[in-house]
């Protein structure tokens, strides 16, 4: 990580990517376990943490936004999908779904592509505007 204002929206950018690269291995692990009896699927949601984060700035460009956010906080982990828990699709427990979690993977590998982008277009910027 960074230590500068000037790389605050990437140090956000590459909490992103760890995040989506988390949930990529997590949705492998659902898709893995399709057939074990009990399992329940696992997710990861960092953006209602980078909502909360941002939220507690009201009133300030983005810009500001990311100068202010505790990074910390944006540390992303594994839990249970509490909409889905309970809901046991089969006689064996399991609530894996395969074509919500082939869909799943899918938009993450998307998202991981476009935040990948967004932080090799943000240090390009950075490139120029250093005259390199």
């Amino acid at each position: 990580m960074l230590q500068t204002d000037a790389y605050n929206y990437i140090n956000v950018l590459d909490k992103a990517l760890d995040a989506s690269n988390l949930r990529e291995t997590v949705i492998t692990n659902n898709l893995a376990n399709i057939n074990t009896p009990g399992y329940k699927r696992r997710e990861v949601d960092f953006q209602s943490l980078l909502r909360q984060e941002l939220d507690k700035i009201k009133w300030n460009s983005l810009d500001e936004k990311m100068n202010d956010v505790q990074l910390s906080h944006l540390d992303a982990g594994v839990h249970f999908d509490m909409q889905a828990y309970g809901y046991d699709y089969r006689l064996d427990g399991n609530n894996v779904d395969v074509d919500v979690e082939n869909t799943e993977l899918a938009s993450e590998q998307l998202r991981y592509q476009l935040i990948s982008d967004s932080v090799t277009q943000e240090f390009s910027r950075l490139q120029k505007a250093m005259g390199r």
